[in-house]
């Protein structure tokens, strides 16, 4: 996660745009966007106001103060978005990830014990001890990875390294009761 102040702008990519409002949903039929936010993949919904120049993919300053257009907004879960937004959220978590390529190479290069049992690393998928060990054996011996590719060259068995973060990522937003997040906020 992000280490910003309340008063650092945030931002978040829009995932699907409802003009007519989402029927079950607490704003009625005020147009409505669902948006993830770029630095810790928060799921906002977010009322919009009739003239709003909004569209699907925009980004937009949910903080410290909505863009204009956005007359309010609040947090939900997954299970509260609707299709399209859940259709869209994998292209747009590939996209914030590739945007930002060394903050996510990042996690490998810091990741730290959670337990005397446990690993950040383990919870990436199909990453086991061995794995883990190899990456961490790699990085002590020959310094912080540079890239995704960096990574996949320098440590054998380590294959499609953003592809794991992605899939962590995913999995943190879709899960409701995993123990432990590393990417997505609470």
């Amino acid at each position: 996660m992000s280490d910003t102040s309340s008063t650092d702008e945030e931002f978040a990519v829009v995932l699907d745009f409802l003009a007519h409002g989402n029927s079950g949903g607490r704003f009625g039929g005020s147009p409505v966007a669902y948006a993830a936010s770029i630095d810790d993949f928060t799921l906002y919904e977010l009322e919009l106001e009739a003239d709003a120049d909004i569209s699907i993919l925009d980004h937009v300053r949910i903080r410290p103060d909505f863009e204009a257009g956005i007359a309010r907004g609040h947090v939900v879960d997954y299970e509260d978005l609707s299709d399209g937004a859940r259709s869209e959220l994998d292209y747009v978590v590939e996209d914030i990830v590739d945007e930002d390529e060394q903050r996510f190479v990042d996690f490998y290069n810091d990741a730290q014990p959670i337990s005397l049992r446990l690993h950040q690393l383990n919870l990436l998928p199909g990453i086991g001890d061995k794995l883990r060990d190899n990456i961490l054996d790699e990085r002590k011996r020959h310094g912080p990875f540079e890239s995704f590719d960096d990574l996949e060259d320098r440590v054998s068995g380590l294959h499609n390294p953003r592809e794991v973060i992605i899939d962590r990522i995913l999995e943190e937003i879709q899960e409701d009761d995993l123990k432990y997040q590393n990417f997505v906020g609470s």
